[in-house]
């Protein structure tokens, strides 16, 4: 494990024998970020549950911690809750509400570096993807679960071929994009965790929400407060200086 203090390149092993890789140090092309507890303070899916928070937290915090895969309690999460469109734009607006200090800043400084910034996340997508928009992100270059509601706005489903809301849907997602470059993910559940075989670098983000399980297995490990605060984990010497350097 590193700190932003210090961040060399060591060698990682994962469970999966098919994953065994060294962990790569900046620079990095691709910087992907889970948006729950990353971009954002917030679990969207318990800010919608409101009259089953309590049932809807608790599952959430057994997939997270990777006692339970994923697919056991998305769907039921979401049959407890069945949230309507102007649900999904409510919570669109809560994840602009509780972005981490500098999220847009952060996000501002690694494109201007070319890097290409992306967010997956098993959220639902009408909520995530405004959010990402507004930080700056491509609309395109977001990856979430969709989810459809009726022309009066009530629930009707999601999405349930997505790869995102089942466990190890967000490494099959990884590696389906091809040689990008070398990628960092930034992320603070397990389901970020099971994508670190297909990154040359995963960080644990702890700020929100700290999961030992995830931060011990993690190659780097950001406390935050603010989003910023990845930047020396994320960049080499050479582009952090040029950040400080007036154009």
């Amino acid at each position: 494990m590193v700190s932003a203090a210090d961040a060399p390149a060591t060698p990682r092993y994962d469970p999966d024998p098919m994953s065994l890789r060294t962990q790569g140090a900046p620079p990095f092309e691709v910087v992907v970020f889970d948006c729950d507890s990353t971009l954002s303070r917030i679990e969207g899916i318990e800010d919608l549950a409101r009259g089953h928070a309590d049932e809807v937290r608790a599952l959430t915090d057994q997939a997270m911690r990777g006692e339970v895969p994923l697919e056991e309690v998305y769907g039921r999460r979401l049959e407890l809750i069945r949230p309507r469109a102007e649900d999904l734009a409510r919570v669109a607006e809560r994840y602009r509400e509780e972005a981490l200090p500098r999220a847009e800043e952060t996000v501002r400084a690694l494109l201007s570096l070319g890097k290409q910034v992306r967010v997956v996340s098993g959220g639902l997508l009408p909520c995530v993807r405004p959010f990402a928009e507004g930080l700056g992100i491509d609309p395109e270059l977001v990856f979430a679960v969709d989810a459809k509601t009726a022309p009066d706005g009530s629930w009707l489903d999601f999405d349930r071929a997505s790869p995102l809301a089942r466990a190890g849907g967000k490494l099959d997602l990884l590696r389906s994009w091809g040689d990008l470059g070398p990628l960092a993910l930034v992320g603070d559940g397990a389901t970020d965790l099971e994508a670190a075989p297909a990154c040359a670098r995963f960080i644990a983000f702890t700020a929100v929400a700290h999961r030992p399980t995830v931060a011990d297995a993690a190659d780097a490990v950001c406390s935050g407060p603010g989003l910023d605060a990845l930047l020396p984990l994320l960049l080499t010497a050479e582009e952090l200086a040029s950040l400080d350097t007036p154009s």
